[in-house]
């Protein structure tokens, strides 16, 4: 059985529902994969649209759902004024499933993708705030320093975040102790979750 076949069978309240939308999105020609532990459709390696099931709902994420014209009021986003680009497209019954107008806004989705009308996500130009007991292993930790700088922004912001949340001090230096042998590795701390 495939990735997809047996997302599918263990959302089994939405077996139904879930295969016509994937027969839908496959009539459009385009490549299937599993990411975030969920279906999703590409072409010439850009998501397109994904495919979930949620306990009241299944649904369609266009991945660049903002850009979409939705003439029909069908989209919502479900992050207001955090999400920018993800709108989702969401379907209680069998019935509300409707493939011609589900392929016109993936027809859209594509076309857009191909002209390059879509959102970049907005980088966070913030300065790196570091907590002292962090600043203070960089400054005697020369490997760990070196190892640390060479990582991306986002990877430093998730180390620093990860020290500087925790409130008891004791907490502050066990997560310092575990990170130093991740970033000496070149691992972000959120690095096992990505890429499922």
């Amino acid at each position: 059985m495939d990735k997809i076949a047996t997302y599918i069978e263990k959302k089994a309240a939405w077996k139904v529902e879930l295969e016509k939308l994937r027969s839908v999105v496959l009539s459009c020609n385009l490549d299937e994969t599993i990411k975030w532990g969920a279906p999703v459709y590409m072409s010439e390696g850009k998501n397109i649209v994904g495919l979930s099931a949620f306990k009241n709902y299944v649904g369609l994420w266009f991945f660049q759902g903002g850009t979409l014209k939705d003439t029909h009021q069908v989209l919502i986003n479900a992050q207001e004024g955090k999400t920018q680009a993800m709108r989702q497209w969401r379907f209680n019954t069998l019935d509300e499933i409707n493939s011609d107008l589900i392929k016109k806004y993936i027809k859209e989705a594509l076309e857009n993708q191909r002209t390059g009308n879509i959102i970049k996500p907005k980088r966070n130009t913030k300065p790196l705030l570091m907590h002292p007991i962090l600043k203070k292993e960089l400054d005697k930790n020369k490997d760990f320093a070196t190892q640390f700088e060479s990582l991306n922004m986002s990877k430093k912001r998730e180390y620093a975040a990860h020290i500087s949340s925790a409130k008891r001090e004791a907490t502050q230096l066990a997560r310092l102790q575990k990170i130093i042998p991740m970033v000496l590795n070149g691992v972000g701390l959120h690095d096992k979750y990505k890429n499922c």
